[in-house]
């Protein structure tokens, strides 16, 4: 597989708001990124208990693969995940600390797909389409600043 690197970096100020695309964002420790949804638990589901919450993550592999398979478009930002990554399986991350840049990430589950997915988009075979490769729920161990092409080391 190639170098792994972060292709696109994404956040909203809101659980429904419009994503922006950045070139870089402060991860701030415990929380998430300077600017996003996470950080202020503003996200869809920042209320509920569990881990991962700070940092989502998803494959650009698998939003191309989604579009090649069901001949829908779905944009990174429809994606509503915060890092767009390359060259790295995220499943594989999960219970694993890596880096991103100069940031320190746990991975702690899957990020399924979801109702809110598909109201946001208004595309109902995300559900399925994404399922399994719908990226990485993660936690920011340290504080530091995220770039589009930073790469990831496990």
């Amino acid at each position: 597989m190639s170098e792994a690197t972060v292709d696109a970096i994404l956040i909203s100020a809101t659980a429904s708001g419009e994503i922006q695309s950045v070139g870089s964002a402060r991860a701030i420790t415990g929380r998430g990124l300077e600017g996003d949804r996470y950080v202020v638990n503003a996200g869809t589901f920042s209320e509920k208990p569990g881990t991962g919450r700070q940092v989502t993550l998803i494959e650009a592999e698998a939003i191309e693969a989604y579009v090649a398979e069901f001949g829908e478009s779905l944009t990174t930002a429809e994606a509503r995940r915060n890092l767009v990554t390359r060259g790295v399986r995220l499943n594989d991350l999960v219970g694993r600390e890596f880096n991103v840049g100069a940031v320190r990430i746990l991975g702690c589950r899957l990020c399924e797909p979801c109702n809110h997915l598909v109201r946001l988009t208004g595309k109902p075979r995300t559900l399925t389409g994404l399922a399994g490769r719908g990226g990485l729920r993660a936690e920011i161990l340290s504080d530091g600043v995220i770039h589009v092409g930073d790469r990831i080391t496990i």
